[in-house]
């Protein structure tokens, strides 16, 4: 596993705002939970790159991109797995946070719409968790910080890999429709949440 700290700007540039503070300090205070939602996070990444490979069969590049995304999420769903063993952490049933449906919930019902935006959403929210692992990294013991370093490359080339997709997809230029999804994002990382999750806003402020 490596330390080396990817260039991350295009991440900052692309998101609305920051990770808040509060997040942060929850991650620290609850780091069991931590991993138990990342394990899902990852389960549920490989999960929606599988969907998309039986959706659209007849696009040899999507299908590409989504079977590699699909291994490398399941290789850090069994990194994941394997420190929560060793930590002798269990693997409860837990709720999932509001921040992938409530992304999810935009996306239109029509081709070419449905493709383009589901793939816009899998873009923002690589580069949320891209953005959160870098965030609370330093903060972390040296095991976990090395391990969430280590994941910064893939989650930002899945970014790119999501974007470009998505542009190739519609066909024309998705600008405004990235902001308007950024803009949801931003609402759902910045406004309050019951519980302390992997993506959730700010937890303890509904």
């Amino acid at each position: 596993m490596s330390n080396e700290v990817p260039d991350l700007s295009a991440i900052h540039e692309f998101l609305l705002c920051p990770t808040p503070d509060a997040w942060v300090d929850a991650a620290l205070a609850e780091p069991e939970m931590m991993l138990v939602d990342h394990a899902n996070c990852e389960k549920k990444a490989a999960g929606t790159a599988l969907n998309l490979m039986f959706r659209y069969l007849d696009n040899f590049d999507l299908l590409n991109k989504m079977s590699r995304l699909a291994r490398e999420e399941l290789r850090h769903f069994e990194q994941v797995l394997a420190i929560m063993k060793k930590r002798g952490i269990t693997y409860p049933h837990v709720s999932a946070s509001r921040y992938a449906a409530g992304l999810r919930s935009e996306v239109r019902a029509a081709e070419p719409g449905r493709l383009v935006d589901t793939l816009i959403c899998g873009a923002i929210i690589e580069a949320r968790s891209c953005e959160r692992f870098a965030r609370i990294a330093p903060q972390l013991d040296d095991e976990l910080q090395k391990f969430y370093l280590s994941l910064l490359k893939s989650e930002a080339r899945h970014f790119r890999d999501y974007l470009t997709l998505a542009q190739n997809a519609a066909g024309e230029d998705i600008t405004s429709r990235v902001q308007e999804l950024l803009e949801v994002e931003r609402v759902l990382v910045e406004s309050g949440d019951g519980e302390f999750r992997f993506h959730s806003g700010v937890p303890g402020q509904l």
